[in-house]
């Protein structure tokens, strides 16, 4: 059986290149809001962090109404590092539209998400999106979204995509450039016509993998997934399995999708996306089967995590001042709820037990996680990403990445000679309106610490993607930061003259009237060797002079550091220190004596 009724569609795209935009122009005129009512822009973005960096970071749906029939919208994120979230979502739907930027054309992340489409045997639909860009260059974008899919190996049948012009900011969508129309009614009706309608049997025992799982504060946990077969009714008996182990529970609520809402319905059926909750306890990845006849559904496959941290309890002597979360026992409870929702990450006891190996798909993805649980309350301290390698065939490799930069045409030299040393291999470099886009397959363990580089060299101009493209032998080794860190000796609230008389020895991190312990990096020396220096050091009164008599001293500007490039700073023998209000560098050992003596064992 077939339901023309419904239609369920995921929008992928790389990162900015507007799929947010994209659903917040469709729900508008679909008639989602009251009239009166003040919408926000990229309203699927409800997460605070998403709202400050401006990207998707979670998989979200939704649903339109056009011409009776209702459209189930997926939002994904654009980032590499949330690709795992893009993996479940492709399980739910039947069809893609693939959003492309009319000046950037297909991206790095645009062909990680097309590639798991195709995989997936689903049918894209193509959105030239921001088409009113003085930039634009329509024509050659054309070309090479075509190229692209023929690269990815795209069947005849996914060959045949129609394709939409659109300015999603003002909800404008045409089949043509010479189209006059005004809405989106194009991009409405090809998702009508060219996304195929879910097919199934509605008297067939119940099938529903779990793709995302969600919590409520009065359901519990709350299970999402798409009804593959039979009908799904609330407080029916179900049996929960993953094709090993299963159990019987029940459907205590059950839910579909109007709009951006969740409405209690009391059944559901075959090809509708439906969200239950009542269970006693349920994981990603399980199938909700008919308890007379479970059956379970081929589990999610996840790329596998590639760079991992250490998260460990807060030791510095600061510890516990701005945080309420701060046992080994809180840090442990908070990762483990974080992997029943977050599929792609994986978490390691270590051999102490106020520390736990945390992997994930890259920097941003990590990153996340822990700004999260810094808003939520939580110390942490966190160690340098180290990349996770592999043995096949009896090799080390590594992951390696695909990496586009692209920079001012002067700054080209200078960028590709800071990747030579970290093991890049040139794929290709195009001319863009006085930009070069240049594109490199580079070992992960090169990236870190390279976008501070880039930023520098190309004095804030340059700009990187990157996406992980598989594993390869081992490049060898890749040297390491060429300078040593300023480091506090002792406790104390740092002063201008302290601070004045470290300025000779390199760049600081921090002003006058800090507080500091000793072992905190203070500032980045100019030579390649750590320093202990003493920013806390006080003018004394003498015979001869006043404490204060000298003039004010006027130090530069510190440099400040995001989570990010604080993490891609540290050396191995240094951490992060992450609490709710402060990001600090400190020495992993903080004693100056007990450095020194593991330095000298070292050399002996």
């Amino acid at each position: 059986m077939i339901r023309q009724d419904i239609r369920n569609i995921a929008i992928i795209a790389h990162v900015d290149h507007g799929k947010t935009t994209l659903v917040d122009a469709m729900l508008k005129q679909s008639h989602i809001f009251r009239e009166n009512q003040k919408v926000e822009e990229r309203v699927m973005d409800s997460n605070p962090l998403e709202r400050e960096r401006g990207i998707t970071i979670l998989a979200k749906n939704t649903s339109v109404m056009h011409d009776g029939v209702k459209i189930n919208i997926v939002d994904t994120p654009g980032h590499a590092d949330f690709g795992g979230e893009v993996e479940r979502i492709l399980n739910m739907v039947d069809g893609v539209i693939l959003v492309v930027d009319s000046h950037e054309g297909p991206m790095p992340q645009t062909k990680y998400v097309l590639r798991k489409a195709l995989e997936h045997h689903l049918k894209p639909i193509v959105v030239i999106n921001k088409m009113d860009r003085p930039d634009q260059r329509i024509s050659e974008v054309e070309g090479e979204v075509l190229d692209l899919f023929i690269e990815l190996e795209a069947d005849d049948e996914q060959l045949e995509f129609p394709m939409i012009y659109a300015s999603a900011r003002n909800g404008v969508a045409k089949y043509s450039m010479d189209d006059d129309n005004e809405d989106l009614k194009p991009l409405f009706d090809t998702i009508i016509k060219h996304c195929p309608a879910p097919e199934g049997d509605e008297n067939a025992p119940l099938q529903c993998i779990v793709t995302t799982l969600d919590s409520d504060d009065y359901l519990g946990k709350v299970a999402i997934g798409r009804i593959t077969r039979g009908t799904a009714k609330q407080g029916m008996p179900v049996c929960i399995t993953d094709g090993e182990k299963s159990r019987n529970d029940h459907i205590g609520s059950l839910f579909v999708w109007q709009g951006m809402k969740r409405t209690a319905a009391t059944e559901a059926k075959v090809g509708d996306i439906i969200a239950m909750a009542g269970f006693k306890d349920i994981t990603i990845g399980e199938t909700v089967a008919d308890s007379n006849q479970p059956e379970a559904l081929p589990r999610i496959k996840i790329d596998e995590p590639t760079l991992s941290m250490i998260f460990g309890v807060n030791k510095s002597p600061f510890a516990g001042q701005d945080g309420d979360y701060v046992t080994s026992r809180h840090i442990r409870a908070r990762l483990l709820k974080e992997i029943e929702t977050n599929v792609a990450l994986r978490v390691e006891n270590t051999e102490t037990a106020d520390a736990f190996k945390v992997s994930g798909r890259g920097e941003l993805h990590l990153s996340v996680l822990i700004e999260m649980m810094r808003r939520e309350g939580f110390e942490l301290e966190i160690s340098k990403p180290q990349v996770i390698y592999k043995e096949i065939d009896g090799k080390k490799c590594e992951p390696i990445e695909h990496l586009t930069v692209e920079v001012p045409q002067e700054y080209m030299g200078a960028v590709m000679e800071g990747l030579g040393p970290r093991r890049a291999d040139m794929i290709s470099m195009n001319e863009l309106a006085g930009y070069m886009r240049m594109e490199f397959s580079v070992p992960a363990r090169g990236l870190i610490g390279f976008r501070n580089e880039l930023l520098t060299t190309t004095r804030g101009t340059g700009i990187m993607y990157h996406v992980f493209e598989g594993y390869a032998p081992y490049k060898g080794d890749i040297p390491g930061r060429t300078r040593g860190s300023l480091v506090a000796f002792e406790n104390g609230t740092t002063t201008a003259y302290g601070l004045n008389s470290v300025l000779d020895r390199g760049e600081l991190f921090i002003g006058a009237g800090v507080e500091v312990y000793e072992g905190m990096i203070i500032g980045e020396n100019s030579r390649d060797q750590d320093m202990d220096v003493n920013p806390c050091k006080k003018k004394h009164l003498t015979n001869t002079r006043a404490s204060g008599s000298d003039e004010a001293i006027k130090l530069p500007p510190h440099r400040q550091f995001t989570l990010e490039s604080a993490l891609e700073w540290i050396n191995d023998d240094e951490l992060v220190e992450v609490t709710p209000v402060n990001i600090r560098m400190r020495k992993s050992i903080i004693s100056r004596q007990e450095r020194y003596k593991t330095a000298k064992q070292k050399k002996k």
